[in-house]
């Protein structure tokens, strides 16, 4: 179990991005949807993100949209890697492939991408984040 910090502590974000990525990484066989899994890469990625303006003191939205929280970074002088802007690719996992839809199931290529992606982003922002 990793060290508890506060909900302004960077870290607390970073350890619950890790923990969704864990869980994302967590197939528990046949039973499970790519799409169950995707949620929480989004997740991870999501919450990772937000550490970054959570270490940075800038105010973040109430959103899933990765692109847009991104955006934000950019515009506040953030550097953002192209390979973290691919984020967004992730958004969709947020909220339409969560509930029984007329949507494509997410294939194990999907899958597997959206956990290169979240890894990513997960890495990038403890490079971002220092003490």
């Amino acid at each position: 179990m990793p060290d508890r910090y506060p909900p302004e502590d960077p870290r607390e974000w970073l350890n619950r991005a890790r923990s969704n990525l864990v869980l994302a990484k967590n197939e528990h066989g046949a039973e499970v949807y790519f799409e169950d899994l995707c949620f929480n890469a989004q997740q991870a990625a999501e919450k990772a993100i937000k550490a970054v303006f959570v270490y940075h003191q800038i105010p973040y939205p109430y959103i899933h949209d990765l692109a847009a929280l991104v955006t934000i970074l950019i515009k506040k002088g953030i550097i953002v890697p192209d390979t973290i802007q691919e984020s967004a690719k992730l958004t969709r996992f947020a909220i339409a492939t969560r509930y029984p839809q007329i949507l494509a199931p997410v294939s194990e290529r999907e899958y597997q991408r959206a956990i290169e992606i979240a890894d990513e982003v997960i890495r990038w922002s403890e490079r971002e984040i220092t003490f």
